[in-house]
């Protein structure tokens, strides 16, 4: 939301004529036009890259291979940590233009805008640390907990499934449920009748 606030105030607002006398539309930071395409493109990259990793986060659970996840979750950080970094950049420019502007008639229109688009571009550097600082959680996550761990499988294709665990030869024989698979079923149990329709 936030880039989207951000690239819509520069298309709209900040692009206004200096004065009535001059009908070129000039970029409001300083009358540089750098400063305005810096921040319309990472603003855009931002919105995409937002909706690209919003579908990842939504198919993530149907993904099986465990070194396709182990790549989305290193892209979402390595995305995060990147687009933190831009928008920082974006912010600390757009200040700086900001700053050395001279608020003529016709700039004065979009003063707001661009005081908003500052203030939402310093938002967003926060947000997409946050982000980054999450996907590095989630990756330390996984690795602990074996997500992406591949030692549970053989390194080999044809070699076969490993077995049932074996215990630690602790356990007493006499256990409470019979292990799966071993006793054979009798047609009619003890103690159970099949009724006759």
């Amino acid at each position: 939301i936030f880039s989207i606030v951000v690239f819509g105030s520069i298309v709209n607002e900040c692009y206004v004529n200096k004065d009535s006398q001059n009908p070129e539309l000039l970029c409001i930071f300083n009358e540089n036009e750098s400063a305005c395409s810096y921040g319309i493109a990472v603003g855009i990259i931002a919105f995409f890259g937002c909706i690209f990793f919003f579908v990842v986060d939504l198919y993530f659970q149907q993904i099986s291979s465990v070194k396709d996840r182990k790549r989305a979750v290193l892209l979402d950080l390595g995305f995060s940590g990147f687009l933190a970094f831009l928008w920082f950049v974006a912010f600390c420019f757009l200040a700086n233009q900001w700053q050395r502007t001279t608020l003529t008639r016709g700039f004065a229109q979009g003063a707001d805008a661009a005081r908003a688009v500052i203030t939402f571009s310093f938002f967003s550097v926060i947000i997409w640390v946050v982000l980054a600082l999450r996907a590095l959680q989630r990756y330390r996550l996984g690795t602990d907990m074996s997500l992406f761990a591949t030692d549970q499988f053989p390194a080999d294709p044809s070699a076969p499934y490993p077995g049932y665990p074996v215990g630690s030869g602790t356990e007493s024989t006499e256990t409470y449920q019979s292990p799966p698979f071993t006793e054979t079923l009798e047609a009619n149990p003890k103690g159970y009748q099949v009724p006759a329709y």
